[in-house]
């Protein structure tokens, strides 16, 4: 347990160190090269200047946003993997964010104005009405069966909503725009996003934290659950229903992002072992960390242009999802 305890504290002060220079990064790396100094005169002597402007109200904000999307990503997946006690499981993957992405493409193609109340009231939609679907197979005793049959029916949605999302961009002429959605970013980030992601990842992050202790047992299986107290089927849905605001979240702020969630638990599970009271606060730092430098890379990968963020994390995240599957399978 001590060993375990200094390895979890090593890890949330090398997150934090790497955390801090990728922010520095992504505020100074751009366009338009921006110095130390003028980081500093933007925070704490703020004036007019042009670089000021874009340090204060472009760039800050948007690191920051990322961070919080990339720990909220990081959260959720290890929750999720949790109560289905299933490596492969993320909330892109159930169809979640899909159906996010889905009910904001809807918005755009019927002409109501893109907002940060209303991107967030559009993926809470979105991300209710596949979290239901996804409550209605977790409602069941999960046993290997049904997390299969979980993870199918979340593929599946994911599909239909990325389909349904196409037609609305077509049948309204906003292919451009929606399709910027589909493959994740941040180019708008503000500090109303900002302010979004902070408030509802760290409500989130804090029940996560207060669910870890239930995670734990019901990793060990629903019997061992059910032997200790405990009532499995109102986990799953406790752990969802905290799930579904964060993935909208994230889905507002940073679109459709996929497989953050998928890496990010399997990393810390293989560095600290199965306990989840360290695994989701630990899952927040390093998918802080991830998104972060993804983000750095999609900014300078085309420079001046911006590439979409989703395309790194997917080259990152698919042949781990390869590998979990075929581990699975074995």
């Amino acid at each position: 347990m001590e060993r375990s305890s200094k390895g979890a504290i090593t890890f949330t002060v090398c997150s934090i160190f790497i955390l801090l220079i990728g922010l520095f990064l992504a505020v100074s790396l751009g366009a338009t090269q921006i110095g130390i100094s003028e980081i500093w005169h933007s925070i704490f002597n703020y004036s007019e200047k042009l670089d000021l402007v874009l340090i204060r109200d472009v760039r800050i904000p948007r690191a920051l946003s990322v961070l919080l999307t990339g720990g909220i990503l990081g959260v959720t997946g290890a929750m999720i993997q949790g109560v289905t006690r299933n490596p492969i499981a993320e909330p892109s993957l159930l169809g979640v964010s899909q159906g996010a992405t889905l009910v904001v493409a809807i918005f755009y193609a019927i002409g109501i104005s893109i907002t940060t109340t209303n991107v967030m009231i559009a993926s809470m939609i979105g991300a209710l009405i596949s979290g239901i679907i996804v409550i209605g197979f977790i409602s069941k005793k999960a046993n290997n069966s049904s997390i299969t049959k979980i993870l199918l029916a979340g593929t599946a949605m994911s599909t239909f909503f990325i389909s349904l999302t196409t037609i609305a961009g077509l049948l309204s002429n906003k292919s451009q725009l929606i399709a910027f959605w589909v493959a994740g970013g941040f180019r708008n980030a503000t500090w109303a996003d900002f302010k979004l992601v902070a408030v509802v990842g760290t409500i989130g992050l804090i029940i996560g934290i207060l669910l870890s202790n239930k995670i734990n047992v019901l990793s060990l299986g629903d019997d061992v659950a059910i032997s200790l107290g405990q009532n499995p089927e109102r986990i799953r849905l406790i752990t969802l229903l905290v799930i579904i605001p964060m993935s909208a979240a994230a889905v507002a702020v940073g679109k459709n992002i996929a497989f953050v969630g998928l890496i990010v638990p399997q990393i810390v599970r293989k560095l600290l072992g199965e306990d989840y009271r360290k695994n989701i606060p630990c899952s927040f730092l390093l998918g802080a960390v991830i998104l972060t430098y993804s983000d750095i890379v999609a900014r300078m990968f085309y420079n001046p242009y911006e590439t979409p963020i989703g395309i790194f994390t997917a080259l990152i995240g698919v042949p781990f999802f390869i590998m979990a599957a075929r581990k699975e399978k074995g």
